[in-house]
C-alpha cells in the first residue's frame, strides 16, 4: 500500500546521476527516496582513471557505495527494486510501483540510464574480460589505457566507425569487425576508415574467447587476437517508465529535457544517461546536481513554506525576506 504522506522526490536508478541528487536533495531537508535495480553501468568499470580527485582510479562498485554512503548520511532511503508502473494523477502528485507496494511523491527524477548491447558470448566470460580490460566499452573512458596496443572494434555503421576513428589517436593498430556477415559503411565512411589506417574485415564476429592476456574473435578473415575488444553494437535507453507517463523523447530516443532536466511532464524530470548529452560519470553527477536545484526550487515554488528566511542588513537596519535559492 502507498503510504499516505508523498515523498517530496522520488528518483528511479542508483547511479551516479541518481546518488549526486539524492546527496543534494536529503541536504535541502527533502524527503527523498531512491528505488534502484542494482544494475547501473558504473558498476561494470574495473577502474576509472577519469573521475577526478583519484589518482590510482577507482573502482565503479566501489564509487556507487560511497555515494550510497553519502546520500544516506542526510537520510537518503533507498529501496532495491525496479519501478515497474508510473503514474501521474489529476492533483499531480505521481504513484510508482514496484515489488509488492507502491508509494506517492510530488516529483520524480528519472536515472534509469542504459544498458550497452554486448557481443554474443558466456557471460561469466564476458565479465571477466571486462574485468581484465579485455572488453572495453568507452574509448573516452579508457582510450588512454589501450596506447600502442592492438585494437579490434566490433561494430557496423557510425557506432562503429566513430568508435575506430577515436581510437586511431590511441593506437595505429585498429581493426573494424563487422557484427554480422559484411561491414556495411558509406562511401565517404569507408574513405574515412582507409585514410585513418584502420583494417576493415568482414564479419561475422563469433566465438569470443580468451587466449591468456590476449581476447581472439573469430570472423570472416579466421581468428582475430587483440589486447582489448570494444563492441560498438548500440545501447538500449531506459525511457520505458517516461513514455507511461507520455514524457517526450528526442530524436536518439533519450528523454527530451530543457537545461534544467524538466522534462515536458510537469514535476518529472530526468538526469544521466537516460537524457542526451555525454555518457560520462562526471556528465551524470553535473545533471544530477542540476536536476536536485531544479527540483527544489520548483517545489519551493509550490509550497512557500519551503523558501528559507534570510537576514539581511542595509544601512544599518535589519530585515527579514524569503528567497528561492539559485542554480548556483
Amino acid at each position: 500500500m502507498a503510504s499516505d504522506a508523498p515523498y517530496d522526490c522520488l528518483i528511479i536508478g542508483g547511479g551516479p546521476a541518481g546518488l549526486t541528487a539524492a546527496i543534494y536533495l536529503s541536504r535541502f531537508h527533502l524527503d527523498i527516496l531512491v528505488v534502484d535495480e542494482g544494475k547501473s553501468r558504473a558498476g561494470w568499470i574495473p577502474c576509472s582513471h577519469n573521475h577526478a580527485g583519484y589518482p590510482d582510479g577507482i573502482n565503479g562498485k566501489e564509487l556507487l557505495r560511497l555515494m550510497r554512503e553519502q546520500a544516506q548520511k542526510y537520510g537518503t532511503k533507498i529501496e532495491t527494486g525496479r519501478v515497474q508502473r508510473l503514474d501521474k494523477d489529476e492533483d499531480g502528485l505521481f504513484t510508482a510501483e514496484w515489488g509488492q507496494g507502491s508509494q506517492r511523491t510530488r516529483s520524480v527524477l528519472l536515472a534509469t540510464g542504459l544498458t550497452n548491447r554486448r557481443p554474443p558470448m558466456d557471460p561469466e566470460l564476458h565479465d571477466d574480460a571486462m574485468a581484465r580490460g579485455l572488453i572495453r566499452y568507452c574509448p573516452i573512458c579508457d582510450g588512454f589505457e589501450v596506447t600502442d596496443k592492438k585494437v579490434g572494434v566490433i561494430g557496423s555503421g557510425k557506432n562503429g566507425v566513430g568508435e575506430a576513428v577515436f581510437l586511431r589517436s590511441y593506437t595505429a593498430d585498429v581493426t573494424l569487425i563487422a557484427p554480422d556477415k559484411a561491414l556495411e559503411l558509406a562511401p565517404e565512411d569507408r574513405t574515412k576508415l582507409e585514410q585513418a589506417g584502420v583494417t576493415l574485415v568482414d564479419g561475422p564476429a563469433e566465438a569470443i574467447g580468451v587466449t591468456g592476456a590476449c581476447i581472439t574473435v573469430d570472423s570472416a578473415d579466421g581468428l582475430l587476437t587483440f589486447d582489448s575488444i570494444y563492441p560498438a553494437l548500440g545501447s538500449d535507453t531506459h525511457t520505458q517508465l517516461a513514455e507511461m507517463l507520455g514524457a517526450e523523447l528526442a530524436e536518439d530516443g533519450c528523454v527530451l529535457c530543457d537545461e534544467k532536466m524538466r522534462s515536458t511532464v510537469e514535476g518529472f524530470y530526468a538526469a544521466g544517461d537516460v537524457v542526451h548529452g555525454l555518457d560520462q560519470i562526471s556528465h551524470a553527477m553535473g545533471e544530477g546536481g542540476q536536476a536536485a536545484t531544479t527540483i527544489r526550487n520548483d517545489l519551493a515554488a509550490k509550497s512557500p513554506l519551503m523558501r528559507q528566511p534570510v537576514v539581511l542588513e542595509e544601512a544599518g537596519e535589519t530585515r527579514r525576506e524569503t528567497v528561492e535559492v539559485g542554480d548556483g
